[in-house]
């Protein structure tokens, strides 16, 4: 009877106190109007209720990309290589607004991002700039995302959850400013989907732009066991998107999401593959520091070949033929280490990689692998060349003969 009396005043108690506990949720919605004749979008950020905001700093880099804003509230402009501007909404509904340029070319005189009559192929990133949130303590921000296009154009896709037409559904549980992040493309557009295993994957172009759509859903069904049984993590939504030149001719991933140019290969020559590989840079998301990048690019490299090989997709011979190239390519390496790396350092790591991963299996008697290593940098914020021998000696439970390199110093 004590314990049954007990029970239902801790009941009570909780039904009292629960809804103090819970966040309080706050609206902040985001409308962007595309603008293909001045190759602008406008955009607004609305804030349901402003007091739940202190502020939002924003990184506007150069500044160069951004134009007329206005706020509801204080807004603060630091012009400069690194420009900031500082919203600090009002404490009622409150908005922000301003203009953002959509193309953007590389020195090369291709695009990166491109904006033209019938369609526009852009980064969320640039839609909405990373921002520092300073938030009042208990509040939940709810955002969503709402495309308004110009006449003619059909439709949009974006990687995140459709909730209406052109409304997405904005949820990133890693950050705490929740914004549209990834690439997006709008207009007149062709597009094939599929799922694969928990993933709905989209390919989409503009029409008439060579985009193989079907061969990158066949390519990607053919490996997708693959990369289910490396990577634990897989997102809900996966949207690979591509144009012709003047677009910039490689590929490059985003939140959840591809770019990839229409005219390379899937798989090239050498036997790589840019898809593969920036497939593994989005769902695996490893992130170093501390002049580390052959760690990051290095797994990229050798899991776009590897995911290959294990699906069946390359022989023995084809394989060995590759490892010679690389062993050719990275001839002259002395060192991996660097904040940038070039192909002959990728092509070094990769070979590093392959040594460690034959290292790992041998001495666990083939029950661990490089993939244990990859699982526990995805884990981990950020990485360096110390953390990475760590985590690899770890799995080893032992020192690494292969990481015991001068090419590490």
């Amino acid at each position: 009877m004590a314990a049954g009396l007990k029970r239902m005043l801790a009941a009570g108690l909780l039904a009292v106190c629960g809804p103090l506990w819970a966040a309080q949720k706050v609206d902040l919605d985001y409308h962007v109007h595309l603008l293909p004749q001045s190759d602008q979008a406008e955009v607004r950020l609305t804030l349901a209720r402003g007091s739940a905001v202190r502020s939002l700093d924003f990184d506007l880099g150069d500044g160069s990309r951004y134009s007329d804003f206005k706020a509801d509230g204080q807004w603060q402009f630091s012009p400069g290589k690194q420009a900031r501007g500082v919203w600090r909404p009002t404490a009622d509904k409150s908005s922000l607004s301003y203009r953002v340029r959509i193309s953007h070319a590389r020195k090369t005189g291709t695009f990166e991002t491109r904006m033209t009559p019938a369609w526009a192929l852009l980064r969320g990133d640039d839609l909405v700039p990373s921002a520092k949130l300073d938030q009042q303590d208990g509040v939940e921000l709810v955002a969503r995302l709402e495309v308004e296009l110009p006449d003619g154009w059909k439709s949009i896709e974006t990687p995140w959850p459709r909730i209406g037409k052109q409304r997405f559904r904005i949820d990133n549980p890693s950050r705490l400013f929740d914004r549209p992040t990834g690439w997006m493309l709008a207009g007149k557009l062709g597009s094939r989907r599929t799922r694969l295993g928990e993933t709905e994957v989209t390919v989409a172009s503009p029409r008439g732009q060579g985009m193989r759509r079907m061969d990158v859903l066949t390519l990607l069904t053919f490996v997708w066991p693959q990369v289910q049984a490396l990577v634990p993590r897989h997102p809900a939504k996966l949207l690979i998107v591509g144009a012709s030149d003047p677009l910039w001719r490689g590929a490059q991933a985003g939140h959840d999401s591809i770019y990839l140019h229409s005219r390379p290969p899937l798989v090239s020559e050498r036997g790589s593959s840019a898809l593969l590989r920036e497939l593994v840079q989005a769902l695996a998301r490893v992130h170093d520091h501390d002049r580390s990048d052959w760690i990051s690019e290095g797994l990229t490299e050798y899991y776009a070949i590897e995911l290959l090989r294990r699906a069946g997709g390359m022989s023995d011979d084809r394989y060995q033929a590759l490892n010679d190239r690389l062993a050719r390519d990275s001839k002259g390496v002395t060192t991996l280490r660097g904040e940038q790396v070039g192909p002959a350092v990728v092509a070094k790591a990769v070979l590093l990689l392959q040594e460690l991963d034959r290292e790992i299996r041998l001495k666990t008697r083939n029950k661990r692998s490089l993939d244990d290593v990859l699982q526990g940098a995805m884990r981990l914020e950020t990485v360096d060349t110390q953390e990475f021998v760590q985590l690899s000696e770890s799995i080893l439970e032992g020192s690494s003969t292969v990481l015991d390199t001068r090419l590490l110093q």
